[in-house]
């Protein structure tokens, strides 16, 4: 004969089940996160290395802190050693946002939810992973640095694809999805702050120079200087660069298409989960909606660096919501609810 079990019976089981489910998608947010990481700090990377080896010793020198600051990398005090700073982004695994660091803790978050990816997922991955590790920092490595970041950059782009072929497009996707734009709408914003903190002025009138080399490197660092050409022809001026990476509704690497992408995963994922009415989904909504009507004219007669400030702390606030909401909420008030 059967009886009911016990209504904590019900409350054991619906934890195991939703501690299951949060552990996924807790992997599955991170393993994108990590990846885009890996990807943003090659693509920097690979370009301030080919902008300082066309300069004098002074301005690469400063070509370095800047990219210490873009990176949100420890500075440290007195010159900078380029092969020394390069080791540490690139093979240093003291250094969590390192590229080899990064790659490897994206395969190691993938690793523990492989029964939810395709075969040939884990298997891009994993050979970028294994290709990686067994790169060295040689001494002449940097004469050679151009290949490693093409590569690193090119199996990224490889597993989102296949990613995006291979891998059914539901929860588990979202949250792959939702990971890789929060982090590139976080780094790209750090990218324009640290950018225009020192450009200083932002206007229309077209740039020459060195100054040229600095806004056309931003483009590159965006993989937008195509993209800006073909919209706006070669002619760099900094108002249309400033409106083309902060509010481009089209572009992959501008900071609306990141939120728009963040907004809509988080969307699916609240219908899927019913909790389309919670935090994350509100606070990505609210900011799609001001990057969608702010004008570039507005923004700068606010001040640009308030702007993106405002932008980046909006996108701290998302990725603390979705950690407690989906990843570390409480099973109790979930069982009340």
């Amino acid at each position: 004969m059967s009886v009911r079990p016990p209504r904590n019976y019900y409350a054991a089981a619906f934890k195991r089940e939703v501690g299951m489910l949060s552990r996924v998608a807790d992997s599955l947010y991170w393993m994108g996160r990590y990846l885009e990481r890996a990807e943003h700090t090659a693509r920097l990377l690979n370009v301030e290395l080919q902008l300082w080896l066309d300069q004098s010793p002074e301005l690469g020198a400063g070509r370095w802190r800047f990219l210490l600051d873009a990176l949100r990398a420890p500075a440290g005090s007195g010159p900078v050693d380029p092969t020394r700073l390069l080791n540490t982004l690139v093979f240093s695994r003291t250094n969590h946002s390192s590229i080899v660091s990064s790659i490897a803790s994206a395969r190691e978050n993938l690793r523990h939810v492989r029964e939810q990816c395709s075969t040939r997922m884990w298997e891009q991955l994993n050979r970028l992973y294994l290709d990686v590790m067994g790169r060295r920092p040689e001494e002449e490595w940097i004469l050679k640095s151009q290949d490693f970041f093409l590569f690193a950059l090119e199996g990224a782009y490889l597993f989102h694809g296949i990613t995006d072929a291979t891998m059914s497009h539901g929860e588990g996707w979202q949250f792959i999805q939702l990971g890789r734009y929060v982090e590139r709408a976080d780094t790209l914003t750090t990218l324009l702050e640290t950018h225009f903190h020192r450009v200083g002025t932002v206007n229309e009138n077209p740039v020459e120079g060195s100054d040229y080399l600095e806004w056309v490197g931003l483009l590159g660092s965006c993989v937008a200087l195509e993209a800006y050409c073909k919209a706006h022809t070669a002619e760099i001026r900094p108002v249309r660069v400033a409106e083309f990476l902060l509010l481009n509704p089209e572009f992959p690497h501008s900071i609306r298409f990141a939120i728009d992408r963040v907004n809509a995963a988080l969307h699916l994922i609240g219908d899927l989960t019913q909790r389309s009415s919670k935090l994350p989904t509100r606070i990505a909504g609210r900011l799609r909606a001001q990057l969608s009507f702010s004008q570039i004219d507005e923004i700068l007669a606010e001040g640009i660096h308030t702007y993106l400030q405002g932008v980046r702390e909006e996108c701290d606030t998302i990725h603390s919501s979705i950690h407690d909401i989906y990843f570390d909420y409480s099973i109790e008030a979930e069982l009340a609810s």
